[in-house]
């Protein structure tokens, strides 16, 4: 038997990762050095540590049910073990001996005279019974209401043939996003690809697919690097995809599937990146704490900002040439090209900000924290405009609604959506600091929230294999789909009739909203 430090390790930060404790698996495999080790994690089946602890478990309750001489202990098993069970010292000794002391007591009553005896038997089997009964009623009653709790109107499910499940990726599929001008969906994974799916009419095959793969040089040859997709993000054009990746470079690919640049200055695993609106610059976040403007034409870095005092975890442009970052540093600072210091800095968080979003005027800047609270920001002041507090649990992501002034839907009221740990979505007016509705389907935490085209409908997508989408006037459930795996990312084209969705199982799904 052979068992390293580092296999254990990349078991431990891949359950950290397909659990959702993101920010835990970034500062586990930062400390473990998981990005040096030789393991090929697109090889490593998902949920891999909880499968070799159930072997073990499955051993240990051999262990205690099986005589040295191979016999079963006393002629049956004995019951299952839990996990905490299993790991107490000399478990196998205490719970044989536990059986006998039980057996023994039987034995007695057994012995017992003979009236005695017929009421304690039937008593005991009565009992038994009654016992058996109770722990089955009990399940069926928990799985009924765990029914409703799970219940979705047979009307709004999303039927199958409305649903396109594209497979092909070989681990989980940590984001995905559709080309701003045609139906080309990316996704990106940690199988170290990013793909690109042409889901047109007129494709030849309903599963034309590109592979991208992130190769690194090794003694003068391309091999892969063998590290999630982290990031990736289309051009406003459609004719060039950004990726970013755990490898520490980024890298400009075209539409095509054909590598155009690799962007590589940051020293450790890149966490976002977008492009600008001009598409002529990408602005990426990085581990190393530092966030870089790339010019997209010659691959060069045009700025390094070292501001942050921990990794930086998101970065959203407010113009062509500024832009605000966060970090795991608490702090939220605004820079512009050309500056060598922060032109605003916003502080007030008191845990982690996973997520910072402008408005579609680039007026108001929204951000969400592991401190539970989401806070509205105007660079007219330093403290917070709103400081919203509802949900119960960390929240992972927020997006505005494509609708107000500025917008193509100018006419429309300005929304927010905020994604959260505690399995809930809400939508808030931000012009009065409330929650107009709590969005309350799912049953695990909600990673990713996308509103349509128009505003009117919002998607959310959940690691409990759901994709919800909802009214965002009424906050009623209108469309539902379950996938095969926890949901990572959701999006939505740009004609507004379809949305894709990535999931922790390695697949890809397309939901047909037209009738």
């Amino acid at each position: 038997m052979s068992i390293s430090s580092d296999e254990v390790n990349f078991l431990v930060y891949r359950y950290l990762q397909e659990s959702g404790f993101s920010h835990s698996a970034f500062t586990f495999g930062i400390e473990s050095h998981i990005s040096q080790s030789n393991i090929n994690g697109a090889l490593v089946p998902p949920a891999a540590l909880i499968s070799i602890i159930q072997k073990g478990l499955q051993y240990v309750e051999a262990e205690v049910s099986i005589n040295e001489d191979g016999t079963l202990f006393d002629g049956r098993p004995i019951e299952s073990l839990s996990l905490i069970d299993a790991v107490m010292p000399d478990v196998v000794q205490t719970r044989q001996q536990a059986y006998r002391d039980k057996m023994a007591q039987q034995q007695a009553a057994a012995s017992a005279p003979a009236s005695t005896t017929g009421g304690t038997i039937a008593g005991n089997a009565k009992n038994g019974e009654n016992t058996a009964n109770g722990e089955e009623n009990g399940a069926h009653a928990l799985a009924n209401n765990h029914a409703d709790l799970m219940e979705v109107d047979g009307d709004v499910e999303i039927p199958q043939n409305k649903a396109m499940v594209l497979r092909g990726h070989e681990s989980e599929v940590f984001i995905c996003a559709w080309n701003p001008v045609s139906d080309l969906l990316a996704s990106g994974s940690g199988d170290s690809t990013a793909r690109i799916w042409n889901l047109s009419e007129n494709s030849t095959s309903s599963s034309t697919q590109l592979v991208l793969r992130h190769c690194i040089r090794e003694g003068g040859q391309d091999v892969p690097s063998n590290k999630d997709v982290t990031s990736l993000d289309w051009n406003s054009e459609g004719t060039l995809l950004a990726t970013g990746s755990y490898d520490g470079f980024a890298r400009i690919w075209t539409k095509d599937g054909n590598l155009a640049s690799t962007l590589g200055q940051h020293k450790g695993p890149i966490f976002a990146l977008k492009w600008n609106k001009k598409g002529n610059f990408i602005l990426s976040a990085g581990v190393d704490k530092t966030t870089i403007i790339w010019d997209a034409h010659t691959g060069e870095a045009k700025q390094q900002f070292p501001f942050h005092s921990a990794p930086a975890l998101d970065v959203d442009w407010q113009s062509n040439n500024t832009f605000a970052s966060c970090s795991t540093d608490m702090c939220i600072h605004v820079c512009k090209l050309g500056q060598d210091r922060p032109i605003k800095t916003f502080q007030g968080h008191t845990n982690e900000v996973n997520a910072i979003k402008w408005d579609p005027t680039g007026n108001l800047l929204a951000s969400c924290s592991d401190d539970m609270t989401l806070k509205i920001w105007s660079m007219k002041q330093d403290a917070c405009v709103h400081d919203l507090q509802a949900h119960s649990k960390e929240i992972y992501t927020i997006k505005w609604s494509p609708t107000g002034p500025g917008t193509n839907n100018p006419s429309a009221n300005l929304m927010l959506a905020s994604a959260s740990f505690d399995s809930t979505v809400r939508l808030w007016d931000v012009d009065r600091g409330i929650c107009i509705h709590t969005l309350t389907k799912h049953q695990e935490p909600v990673y990713s929230v996308a509103f349509s085209p128009d505003g009117r409908h919002l998607a959310s997508g959940s690691f409990d294999k759901c994709v919800h989408i909802w009214n965002t006037q009424t906050g009623a459930l209108v469309h539902s789909y379950r996938g095969t795996g926890g949901i990572f990312e959701v999006c939505w084209n740009a004609a507004g009739d379809k949305v894709g969705a990535s999931a922790s199982d390695g697949s890809v799904c397309v939901l047909d909203l037209r009738k």
